[in-house]
């Protein structure tokens, strides 16, 4: 094997494996508080901090190498904000970096030839990206549906009398998470003194639904020109609605185009791995020979041009 590529792999998996360790050993600033606590009320006593200082400082040395990191991913921020993600910023890369790790020490053990090592990696790579997008998508999903019901208890507390204000905070009470965690966030920089209108974009920009965006909309309108709020909730809410039906005809009238474009796009690669497997020698040559190279480029911008061209088709915008 090339030694430069041994010495990449090498670095690459002691940084992931000292992240680990330091993730592990690293101590989060609850933990600290509690320390602190139990230390006034003497149930501990205090740490004179030789060596767990040492560990300390060394930990918070790599963290705040890492967030110094994270400071120019402003939409890796954002994405993990959205996706409400209990792993972090840091600890979100340092997985990263470990799965391709693993994906190039296995491409190694299974004695795969040395184009697909990156590949690999990379591939592994990808499934944290991918499990954050799941999580994001299905955070959405959970937001738009809550949101017509969510807006019918805003307006009937509006009819009850109470400000906007009180309607978000009963929605933060009375729905589940996502839509509750949400408005609890508005709720509470509006109590802090950010402008009601201003922590509704914020929370726009943390859920960029369109629905939501009529919502925010509707409030700075009637803050500046007036009108029956509650009733404008309430055509909001069932316009959402009538959405939603028109959705659920459109997905169901989509959904085996939906199917064959999974099957497309999953077929040439699951047939390269079984014509790998039942005949190396025969695949190999794509590797091997200039011409094969080039046949799988062209393959690989021919699926991703065709992934888009389906999407195109099937993603109908209500």
């Amino acid at each position: 094997m090339d030694p430069i590529l041994l010495s990449v792999v090498a670095f690459v998996a002691v940084a992931g494996l000292v992240a680990a360790v330091a993730f592990l050993v690293g101590d989060n600033g609850a933990n600290k508080t509690e320390d602190r606590l139990e230390v006034i009320t003497g149930k501990k006593a205090k740490d004179d901090g030789d060596t767990q200082s040492l560990i300390r400082e060394g930990v918070d040395g790599l963290t705040g190498w890492f967030g110094s990191i994270m400071q120019r991913l402003p939409k890796l921020q954002l994405l993990i904000e959205q996706a409400d993600s209990p792993i972090k910023a840091d600890m979100f890369l340092g997985i990263t970096a470990g799965m391709f790790v693993v994906g190039v020490v296995g491409s190694m053990v299974a004695a795969a030839p040395a184009p697909v090592y990156p590949v690999a990696g990379l591939g592994l790579a990808c499934f944290p990206l991918m499990w954050l997008l799941w999580r994001r998508k299905g955070r959405f999903n959970a937001f738009a549906k809550q949101l017509p019901d969510a807006l019918e208890l805003v307006a009937r507390a509006l009819r009850s009398g109470h400000s906007l204000a009180s309607g978000l905070h009963v929605v933060v009470e009375e729905m589940p998470a996502p839509i509750s965690t949400e408005f609890a966030i508005t709720y509470e920089e509006q109590n802090l003194g950010v402008p009601i209108e201003e922590a509704l974009k914020n929370m726009l920009d943390r859920m960029p639904n369109m629905d939501l965006k009529l919502f925010v909309t509707a409030v700075a309108i009637q803050r500046q020109a007036g009108g029956d709020m509650s009733e404008i909730l309430d055509k909001i809410g069932y316009l959402i609605r009538e959405r939603f039906k028109i959705l659920g005809q459109v997905m169901a009238l989509t959904g085996e185009g939906r199917i064959s474009g999974i099957v497309l796009m999953a077929l040439p690669i699951a047939l390269f791995f079984a014509v790998y497997f039942l005949n190396r020698d025969y695949v190999m040559l794509l590797f091997t020979e200039p011409l094969g190279r080039k046949m799988i480029a062209v393959a690989a911008v021919l699926q991703v041009l065709g992934a888009v061209a389906i999407k195109k088709i099937v993603n109908i915008k209500v």
